[in-house]
C-alpha cells in the first residue's frame, strides 16, 4: 500500500492508516454484502503482503473444519492487505473474526517503541495526490489499552486513529466476531462524513519488541448493510 498513492508518510503511519467465519457468513444470508476475504474457502485473490520490518508469515491454516489465515510475527512488520474501493453507503458494516493465539506483551502503544499489537485491522481512505489528506481507522487487539479506547497513532498522529476492541484481558485461543459500522467510525474518530474507502489490511507486528512472538488468526472478511449484525461485543 505503501509506495502507492499515499507516497511520503512513514511506513509505520501507513501501517496504522498500519466455527466462527462460517456462523458470520450465515448470519448475512437476507443482507448486502461484499466479500474480501474468503480465507475459509482458500481464496486469497487480490491480496498482497507488503514489507515494513521484515516479513510476518501469512498463511492459511486448519482451525477445526474452518480454513482461517493464520498470522505470525517473530520482529517484524508486514501488512497483508486489499486495495479496493468499497462503498461505505451501500456496505458500511464491516465484518471479521479474529483470534489471539500468542499474545505480544508490548510496552506503551501510544509511543512508537511500543506500537506492536498481535492482530490489527485497518482501513484506509486514501488522499490521492494529496497523501497527507489520507486517514486511516486501525482497529487493534490491545495489550495496554482497554477495550473502547480510542488514540492517536504515534507515528501518523490524527491522520491515523486507533480503537482498541479486545484487550488483554479477551482469552487467548478464543474466537471474537467484530462487526463495526465504518461511517460511524469515520465520524466520530476523524470528524469527517466518509462515503466510501480504498483498501483494508491487517497485520501482527513484533517489529518495535524483537524478543517477542505473536500469532494470531483471522476469519473471513466482508462488508454488509446495516440490516446485519450487532455491533462489536
Amino acid at each position: 500500500m505503501a509506495g502507492d498513492s499515499v507516497q511520503g508518510l512513514a511506513a509505520k503511519g501507513i501501517l496504522a492508516l498500519k466455527a466462527l467465519p462460517l456462523l458470520l457468513a450465515a448470519s448475512m444470508v437476507q443482507a448486502e454484502h461484499l466479500e474480501l476475504g474468503r480465507f475459509s474457502s482458500g481464496e486469497l485473490d487480490g491480496w498482497k503482503q507488503q514489507e515494513f520490518a521484515g516479513l510476518t508469515r501469512y498463511r492459511l491454516v486448519r482451525d477445526g473444519e474452518n480454513r482461517v489465515l493464520e498470522a505470525t510475527s517473530e520482529g517484524t512488520a508486514s501488512a497483508w492487505y486489499l486495495k479496493r474501493k468499497i462503498d461505505l453507503r451501500r456496505t458500511p458494516i464491516l465484518n471479521w473474526s479474529w483470534q489471539k493465539v500468542q499474545p505480544v506483551e508490548a510496552g506503551d502503544e501510544a509511543q512508537r517503541a511500543g506500537d506492536d499489537f498481535v492482530a490489527r485491522l485497518y482501513v484506509v481512505k486514501d488522499g490521492g495526490v494529496l497523501f497527507w489528506r489520507s486517514i486511516a481507522i486501525n482497529y487493534v487487539w490491545s495489550n495496554h489499552f482497554s477495550k473502547g479506547d480510542a488514540w492517536d497513532n504515534p507515528f501518523a498522529g490524527r491522520n491515523a486513529r486507533m480503537l482498541s476492541l479486545r484487550d488483554a484481558g479477551a482469552p487467548s485461543d478464543e474466537w471474537f466476531a467484530e462487526s463495526r459500522d465504518v461511517q460511524e467510525d469515520f465520524l466520530r474518530l476523524h470528524g469527517e462524513q466518509v462515503d466510501s474507502i480504498d483498501g483494508i489490511a491487517i497485520m501482527t507486528d513484533t517489529d518495535n519488541s524483537p524478543a517477542e512472538l505473536g500469532i494470531a488468526r483471522y476469519g473471513d472478511i466482508f462488508f454488509s448493510s446495516r440490516q446485519s449484525g450487532p455491533g462489536s461485543k
